[in-house]
């Protein structure tokens, strides 16, 4: 299936590339979400019609997250409280959820969906560098904290 990209997907593309994906990706995920059109002649006129739109709300979207980065940056350091038992495992565990409250509290907005934990949630007390994915080009690390309540 034959898509035109309305904003810059990771690895699929950049705003105005025509890409071939699954059908059930492009049908799926892509259009209803308003990332993409399909890619007819009347879509292509549509499309550079607009272009330039486009091509200034992404840079805004890039500059929010990149303001974003820094301010998450300056903090430097988050702590979460947990339970756990005397070797240091703790009784349940740390994810994006409970990373996304520590920011709440501290004023700075970060959604679950962009904490990223490829080893999946925190089992054991100690220092652990998190990565957030503010944007597709914006990755900021910051330093997770969990300690004994």
């Amino acid at each position: 299936m034959e898509v035109i990209l309305l904003e810059k997907i990771g690895r699929l593309g950049d705003i105005g590339d025509e890409v071939n994906v699954k059908p059930g990706f492009g049908r799926n995920y892509l259009i209803p979400y308003g990332k993409a059109v399909s890619a007819t002649p009347e879509n292509k006129v549509k499309f550079e019609a607009q272009r330039a739109e486009l091509e200034k709300a992404a840079s805004d979207k890039l500059t929010q997250a990149q303001g974003r980065a820094r301010g998450i940056e300056e903090i430097g350091t988050i702590t979460i409280q947990a339970n756990a038992s005397e070797e240091g495992k703790l009784f349940g565990s740390v994810g994006p959820r409970e990373i996304e409250e520590a920011f709440e509290s501290l004023s700075e907005t970060v959604n679950k969906s962009e904490v990223l934990m490829p080893e999946g949630p925190i089992r054991d007390l100690g220092e652990y560098d998190i990565e957030l994915l503010l944007h597709s080009d914006v990755v900021c690390t910051i330093k997770v904290v969990v300690e004994a309540e």
